[in-house]
């Protein structure tokens, strides 16, 4: 038998760092392959950050890492929210069968609504973030050879 879990606790260690999967490390051990599976998303989301604040805005590459670190980080909200929300007799019946871990609710409730508050800033500016560079994307003309570019328009060709 494992030993019994807070709710809070849980609710707080998703808030905080559910991204590197530190709720599920709590609850189920070290061991639990979803709490391993959060970190490589959220590194190369915190590498595609890293990047646009060493390269520019124009580093594709990190255009495409950037997302999943505000997916990662909105999933590990709505985890905390789960939690928090979850009725104390199902969590003791899954988590803490003896009812052995101390309640305090109005925690669970703050903890609650700074993770909506979190998840719901982070996905807004992951969308927008997403959507930017989508249009940027589209709408940027297609990178040409030197050699093969067409002469500018307005002006004399060049003699031949």
């Amino acid at each position: 038998m494992t030993a019994p879990r807070s709710k809070t606790i849980a609710t707080w260690l998703a808030l905080a760092g559910g991204a590197l999967g530190l709720h599920r490390f709590y609850l189920y051990g070290w061991s639990d392959r979803w709490g391993w599976l959060t970190w490589p998303p959220t590194l190369l989301g915190a590498w595609g950050a890293m990047r646009m604040h060493a390269l520019g805005q124009d580093d594709r590459l990190a255009w495409l890492l950037i997302p999943f670190l505000g997916l990662t980080l909105s999933a590990a909200m709505l985890t905390a929210i789960v939690y928090g929300l979850t009725p104390r007799e199902r969590w003791l019946a899954r988590h803490d069968p003896r009812g052995a871990t101390r309640a305090w609710p109005w925690l669970d409730v703050i903890g609650v609504v700074a993770a909506t508050a979190t998840g719901a800033i982070v996905l807004i500016a992951t969308i927008a973030f997403v959507a930017q560079r989508s249009f940027e994307y589209a709408a940027a003309p297609p990178a040409r050879d030197a050699a093969t570019a067409a002469p500018p328009t307005g002006g004399a060709s060049p003699p031949r």
